[in-house]
């Protein structure tokens, strides 16, 4: 059985996580407007529904150990962006709030000697390091490019295949 501040803050990153998911689906549907760009609107579209998914299994996890998953309200994320590399640039402080927030849940865990949370909360914990690494690689390799429109096309055509290999290790 969960306590009431676990419950609590489990569903607090259900809210973060959905927050996530829908900054992406946001990300991904300006991109789609954008010219020559589509695998990068396909990243974004799948990190929205991974995104999703770990929503889910928060909620999963929530009702399966007794508690009550609920299901936030949402803020408006942020619809347009300057450029790619702003919207890449949010991709990686988001996902740097996000590992803080787990980094504050597990802190809670241990505090309150739920051990079961603990150990569900370590693949939360693991996925971060590499979305971070992920995010972090893409915006240096965006940097490199600079206004480079040849270094875009090759980053819109090598995208999926960072992501691929980093998910490959999920």
């Amino acid at each position: 059985m969960l306590s009431k501040k676990i419950q609590d803050a489990l569903n607090e990153q259900v809210k973060i996580e959905a927050e996530s998911s829908q900054v992406y689906l946001a990300m991904a549907s300006w991109a789609e407007i954008q010219p020559g760009i589509n695998n990068i609107t396909s990243f974004f579209y799948r990190h929205s529904d991974e995104e999703r998914m770990h929503m889910l299994k928060l909620i999963h996890f929530i009702n399966d150990r007794g508690g009550f998953a609920v299901v936030p309200q949402l803020p408006q994320p942020p619809l347009t962006f300057p450029s790619i590399t702003h919207a890449f640039k949010q991709l990686l402080e988001h996902e740097i709030f996000v590992s803080e927030s787990i980094n504050k849940l597990v802190d809670i865990a241990l505090q309150e000697k739920d051990y079961a949370t603990h150990n569900f909360l370590q693949w939360y914990v693991a996925e971060q390091v590499e979305e971070e690494a992920l995010a972090r690689t893409l915006n240096d390799k965006l940097e490199l490019i600079g206004d480079d429109r040849g270094g875009l096309y090759l980053f819109d055509r090598d995208i999926l295949m960072v992501s691929v290999e980093g998910e490959a290790g999920a």
